[in-house]
């Protein structure tokens, strides 16, 4: 991958705005930027081209999520951030591929980030929990649970597109859909 040459690396302050502002240029321009610093911690490290675009794809969401939510506080500078994310999530697939040797070959100066990717990680397993528990319950209380939660639909509307004879018996229905959702949400 030699597009080192020609790569315009953009400021971390451009990079956030980018993301905010849903920019493809700036991601573009982030991709190329940081991507020989991660293959050479991949591929120094037990690893391979395709296993350091993966390492850096994820990277590269964590960050794009985290900037999206707006709890992002940068606290140095963007590359080892991006750095040591990758490393920490390289870590990782090593443990879980066991290929750790105990030690990892470090070329940048990196952060210790696993309180946060665990956050990541617990967040997209909830939500995947979630989803799953949403597909057992069954209508109508899929429905009404995605129509006043994901849909913003009001109980006057709920009430008046499943039939029922006013918003307070729509509200009652809900209720008791919110508390089925619970049980399958923690059975799971």
């Amino acid at each position: 991958m030699n597009n080192q040459l020609n790569v315009q690396i953009p400021s971390d302050s451009e990079v956030i705005i980018g993301i905010l502002n849903n920019s493809d240029s700036v991601l573009k321009k982030l991709y190329l930027a940081y991507f020989p610093m991660v293959l050479q911690l991949i591929i120094n490290n037990n690893g391979d081209e395709d296993e350091a675009k993966d390492i850096y794809q994820e990277a590269i969401i964590v960050l794009y999520n985290k900037i999206k939510r707006g709890d992002f506080e940068l606290s140095s500078k963007l590359k080892t951030y991006i750095y040591s994310v990758c490393r920490r999530l390289w870590l990782k697939r090593l443990k879980q591929l066991n290929r750790y040797g105990g030690d990892i070959k470090d070329f940048q100066e990196y952060l210790p980030v696993e309180e946060e990717l665990e956050k990541h990680e617990e967040r997209d397993l909830q939500i995947s929990k979630m989803g799953e528990a949403l597909k057992l319950l069954g209508e109508p209380c899929k429905t009404i649970m995605e129509d006043f939660y994901m849909h913003s639909r009001s109980m006057q509307e709920i009430c008046e597109r499943f039939g029922y004879t006013n918003a307070d018996n729509a509200k009652t229905q809900k209720y008791k859909c919110l508390q089925r959702l619970k049980k399958l949400f923690f059975q799971q």
